[in-house]
Parts: C-alpha cells; structure tokens; sequence
C-alpha cells in the first residue's frame, strides 16, 4: 500500500503550551493531516471516547499526568502511533519513551518538516495494523455477535451464550471497536436507574465475562480497560 492510497491520518497533538500547539497544528493541518489539538492528557483521553486517531504526538512535561504515562496507557490500544517530543533530550530519557511504547522520540524546538514526515512514515507502517488483518488471513479472529446478541462468536469457530449484561456491554462495545466507550456510558446502557449502579459492578461483569472467554475460547476477549476513560474492544 503505498502512502497516496491511506486516508490522511487523524492525529492529535497533546501540548499544554497554547502557542506551541497552535504552531504545531497549523503547521500539520496544512500538510493535509487531521489535526486536532488538546492541553492535557485528560482532555486527550475526553476525545478518543468519541473519536479515534492514527497517531498522538505527546509533549513528555504535561502537567498531571506526564507524557510518558499516556504513552504507556495508550499503548494498550496497540494500534495508535505515539511521537513523544521533549525539550530534555539524552540517552536515558530516549530509554524511558521507547520502553513505555513509545514509536518515535524527537527534541524540542521542533522542526516541523521532520515532524510531518515522522508523522506519514509513522502512519504508513502502522497501516496494516490498523487496518486489521486480511480477511484471507486464515490467523484473523474475527468477534461477532449473533442470536440478537446473545451468543458470542470467536476464535475455532467456538461460541458463547451470554447473559444478559455480558449482552449489552459486548453490543455496546462492539458498535465502535477501536474507540474507548466510558464507563457512564457503559452504565447507561445496563441500567435506566444509573445513579443506583455500583460502579464496581460493571469491573465484575467485565471481569466474568473475561473469565469465561478465557475457558472457552484459544485466545483472550481483546476487551481492555483505559486508564480514566472506560473499557475499549480493541482486536
């Protein structure tokens, strides 16, 4: 595939110095990029409830919680680029940016052609991952849900029955796969009275349900938690 046939990659720029994120949105914006820019990693987290990305270029001094923990949580979901930018370069902080999963590790003041074209290389050969793998691909798993949701499709032509939450939350999940859902959003779909749910209710079912997958089926359900968002189904 070469870089002509991908769509322009969604990225989002995580940057609490307002003028700098400006600079650097407008400068990838007008190399055709969907850019979006955010403060903070909770505003980062807010955005990918709702929308998915391809790649998150990340300042490593944000304030709370740092860009070196972000790229750690985001690593979980597999398939989003990490750039990591800093203004302390040295050896010992590249280190720590590559074992928190980070894909690329450039220094501050940014050199935005270098940038934009870490951004499309970057986006290119995580393509395929994104992407899926081929549906000739005899290794593909494919997750699906059938009998109006009540039964869970998976690997070795296995299934499931489920109950009636495990149900609803793989439906809900299901709708996006790729995008965080949020725990609030979780919780209204499994009850209309959500302000008398337990929280730690919905961290069971998940926990159950994962339980019986695991016994069920050869490889796990790609069901995973996000730090401060929800749960994402993330194959």
């Amino acid at each position: 595939m070469s870089q002509h046939d991908l769509p322009s990659p969604r990225v989002a720029v995580v940057e609490d110095e307002d003028e700098l994120r400006g600079l650097i949105v407008e400068e990838l914006s007008e190399r055709g990029y969907d850019v979006v820019g955010l403060a903070s990693a909770e505003a980062l987290y807010r955005h990918m409830s709702v929308q998915a990305l391809d790649i998150v270029v990340l300042d490593i001094g944000l304030p709370g919680e740092s860009g070196l923990g972000v790229a750690s949580h985001l690593r979980q979901l597999a398939s989003v680029g990490i750039i990591l930018l800093t203004g302390r370069g040295g050896k010992k902080l590249m280190a720590q940016s590559f074992a928190v999963g980070a894909d690329l590790f450039l220094t501050k003041p940014v050199d935005y052609d270098v940038l934009a074209v870490a951004v499309a290389n970057l986006h290119r050969r995580l393509a395929p991952a994104m992407n899926g793998a081929s549906s000739d691909d005899p290794r593909a798993v494919v997750w699906s849900l059938s009998d109006a949701g009540w039964t869970l499709h998976g690997p070795d032509a296995r299934t499931l029955a489920l109950s009636e939450a495990e149900r609803t939350i793989l439906a809900r999940l299901l709708e996006q796969p790729g995008i965080p859902v949020s725990r609030t959003a979780l919780i209204d779909v499994l009850t209309d009275q959500p302000w008398d749910f337990d929280p730690h209710r919905l961290d069971v079912l998940v926990h159950r349900l994962r339980g019986k997958v695991n016994s069920r089926f050869s490889q796990p359900l790609p069901l995973r938690a996000v730090r401060g968002i929800g749960y994402v189904f993330a194959p």
